[in-house]
Parts: C-alpha cells; structure tokens; sequence
C-alpha cells in the first residue's frame, strides 16, 4: 500500500505552546515509517509556519528556529504544501498531504481556527471539526450546552474582562454570593490549567481574576467542591467508544500546569477506583458530553466526583488532549486495550473516514 502523507502540526500561537511540543514528539517517534511519510511543520509563538527545506523527517524541534516558511493554501483542489524561498520569497518546493495531525493545544489550534482552514483547503484531519473545537474550546459556551442537555454540572458565572476593570467590587458581589469560597478562576478558552487559580478567600479573588484576564476576554469561575478528579478517553465519530475512567492525585492542591507536565510525583490511577455502576455512568456521560458538543475523532472528558455525596459533575471536554509520554488520554486507552501506535493509526483512519463522509454530501443546490 502507498504511504499517507502525514503532515504533523505542532507549537503554535498559544499558552499551550511548550505542550504541543511535548505531544508532538511523542507521536513523531510513535508514527509507523512503515505506513506514514511525515512532514513535521512547526508553528512559532509569532504564529509562523515552518519546515525543513526537504520537508520530510526533519530534525525535531529545530524547525521552529532554522526551517523554513512554509504556506498551506485554501485551495481544495491542490492538497499541497508550499514551501517560500526566504530570500526571493519565490515558491520552492511542494509537498502533497494525504492528512494533518493538529498536535496543537489551546488558541488557534483548538478552537476551530486551524479547522476551518484545513476544511478550506479539503484535507482530512484528526479531531473534531469547527464547531465542535470551538465548543470545546469555549467552558462558557460549552457548560451551557451541557446545561441545556440536562448533563450535571457544577454552578458557575462568567464576567467579561472589561466588566471586571469597570466593575470590581459588584463582580466581587456576586461571585460571593452566588459561589462562595472556594472557587475555580479560569480563562474560558485555554486549556492545560493555564492561567487558572483556586481562590479560598476574598483576599486571592482580585490577583485570580487579572491573571485569567490575561489569558481571554471571559473569565469563568466555578464552585468549588471537595472532588475526585476523574477522566475518560472517547474514541470515534458517529458511535464513539469510551475508555476505562482513570483517577488524579495531584501532587498540589488541584491539577494545576506544574502538576501535570512538571511536577513527576502527581499519581494517575488507572483504572480508577470507582464502583462500577460510577464507571459505568462515567463512561455514558463521556459519550453523551462528545456527542452533544459535536467531537469526531478524540476527545478526553473530565469529571469531578464529589467525595461527600459520590455526586458526578462534567467539568469540561478537551477535543484535542495532550499526547505525552504522561498524557491520561493515550494512557487510558492503552489500559483499555488499544496501544499508543494503534491509537494514532485508528485516529488518523477516523480523520480519512469523516472526511469521505463529508465529500459525499452535496455542496451545490
């Protein structure tokens, strides 16, 4: 069989930009040279794409500082890459793509950016489509749909970032009241705990709330409850599939940035130690969650479990979750039954698989 042709996204305009890093050379060094060209392209933090000047198996992550620019046109009919000569800025050489793997985290790789340019230029991808990445991206928007569809959540309020500069002590009000302490601050659209604070008195809310506002325009807090910290890999398009659920021991107070990617001594527990009604009902609200933000491909959902009342709560959906070595979403499937290298290649048939759905329906009346 002809190889596909692999184009591997990573970095990128982002607070998650050092975590892309990490997730792409995982599956750079798990992608079957059997089975897959790879063309790795790099996305600097100014938002640049970048590869190397043979385009395939570049030295990994040298792209970002010595590779060159590299363009991928809106055009549905080429399927190329086009790689710039920097010093004529002429058109060099073209790579043709079977299929991307956004390795990307966070703003203008999760939130349906970087998906609607590669539905623009007709090219199948891994994960899922506009607006389920944007959904997902959105905790606002996302916990309202949830909402909507009667899936159990915890109390939350979101203030825009001007409301809170012209508006401190009522905004201060309100989340007293409404919430109490303690409480979660997070920018609404970041992921990897990013820029997010747990605030147990009066006196953290102000410094929680500049640095969310730093990140995104929406601040969204929730209640804090005494929890469990449950997650669980979804799998699929139409008729996903749901992982084992694995459990978080964070070695600080809550599953913050340091903790998961810095801190080794955080314990992940898979599978979890739950009853197994709560998998079982863990594993149907995963489901429920990819289905009603409109994922295709992969997803991992995390959830709380209240330690007083065994309450489960959907914190969020992540539509494109880390891939680390110590990543829970690959994690969790291998428990499961699905290796790492399998995994990839099952997502990246999902990606072929959509897309074909995609082209069968008609575009024109």
């Amino acid at each position: 069989m002809k190889k596909l042709t692999v184009a591997l996204l990573f970095g990128g305009k982002s607070g998650e930009h050092e975590v892309s890093l990490r997730s792409a050379a995982s599956i750079l060094k798990a992608l079957d040279r059997g089975k897959y060209e790879v063309i790795p392209i790099g996305i600097t933090k100014e938002g640049q794409w970048r590869s190397d000047p043979g385009f395939l198996e570049a030295a990994f992550p040298d792209i970002l500082s010595d590779g060159r620019t590299v363009l991928l046109p809106p055009d549905p009919l080429d399927h190329s890459l086009i790689q710039i000569l920097s010093d004529t800025k002429a058109i060099g050489n073209q790579a043709r793509i079977d299929v991307v793997f956004p390795a990307l985290h966070g703003t203008y790789g999760e939130d349906g950016t970087i998906q609607g340019l590669l539905d623009m230029a007709n090219l199948p991808y891994v994960g899922a489509g506009v607006l389920g990445s944007s959904v997902g991206m959105d905790k606002d928007v996302m916990k309202r749909l949830l909402q909507h569809a009667g899936l159990p959540i915890v109390d939350f309020l979101v203030v825009l970032d001007h409301h809170w500069r012209a508006n401190r002590q009522a905004v201060r009000s309100s989340i007293e009241n409404q919430l109490g302490y303690p409480c979660f601050v997070k920018p609404a659209n970041l992921g990897s705990s990013v820029g997010i604070s747990k605030v147990k008195n009066a006196a953290a809310l102000d410094l929680a709330m500049d640095l969310a506002a730093q990140y995104d325009r929406k601040i969204i807090i929730e209640q804090g409850l005494d929890v469990r910290e449950i997650e669980c890999s979804v799998l699929g398009n139409d008729d996903p599939l749901a992982s084992l659920p694995g459990e978080i021991v964070p070695s600080h107070e809550f599953y913050d940035y340091e903790s998961k990617y810095l801190d080794e001594s955080s314990r992940l527990l898979i599978p979890a130690p739950l009853e197994e009604s709560q998998t079982k009902a863990v594993q149907e609200l995963a489901i429920r969650t990819f289905l009603v933000t409109e994922c295709s491909g992969l997803a991992r959902v995390d959830f709380f479990v209240d330690k007083k009342t065994n309450l489960i709560y959907v914190n969020e959906i992540n539509t494109l979750p880390g891939f680390t070595s110590i990543s829970m979403y690959p994690k969790l499937w291998e428990a499961t039954g699905l290796g790492y290298s399998e995994l990839i290649d099952r997502l990246i048939q999902l990606a072929i698989e959509r897309h074909q759905g995609r082209q069968a329906k008609k575009t024109t009346y």
